[in-house]
C-alpha cells in the first residue's frame, strides 16, 4: 500500500509536558518519518510519513500523548506526495 502524509494538529495542554519529544520516540518506534512543532496558540503540529494503518496507531497514540498532557482534540488532514500545502518530511523525526 501507498504511504500517506497526515497533519495533525492536537490541542489541550501539550506543550511543556514531553509532547514533542514522546511523539518523536513512539513515531520512531512506529518506523514513521515527519516532524512536531509548538504552534504560537499552544497546539501541537505532527507531520508524518507512512502507511494508513501505522498513521491510525500514531493518531490514536496522539489522542492521549504522554502521561502529563491533557489532549482535548486532535484534527487530521491526510496529504499524497503530490499534494500541495505540505512541509518536505524529513528522512527520520524531528522536533522543532
Amino acid at each position: 500500500m501507498d504511504e500517506v502524509i497526515s497533519r495533525f494538529l492536537v490541542t489541550g495542554k501539550v506543550q511543556g509536558v514531553f509532547f514533542r519529544q514522546s511523539t518523536r520516540l513512539e513515531a520512531r518506534r512506529l518506523g514513521l518519518r515527519g516532524s512536531a512543532r509548538n504552534l504560537p496558540d499552544g497546539s501541537v503540529e505532527v507531520w508524518a510519513q507512512g502507511s494508513p494503518a501505522v498513521l491510525d496507531a500514531l493518531h490514536q497514540w496522539l489522542k492521549h500523548g504522554p502521561p502529563h498532557a491533557r489532549v482535548d482534540s486532535v484534527r487530521e488532514t491526510d496529504f499524497t506526495a503530490a499534494d500541495a500545502g505540505k512541509p518536505e518530511i524529513p528522512a527520520g523525526f524531528e522536533v522543532f
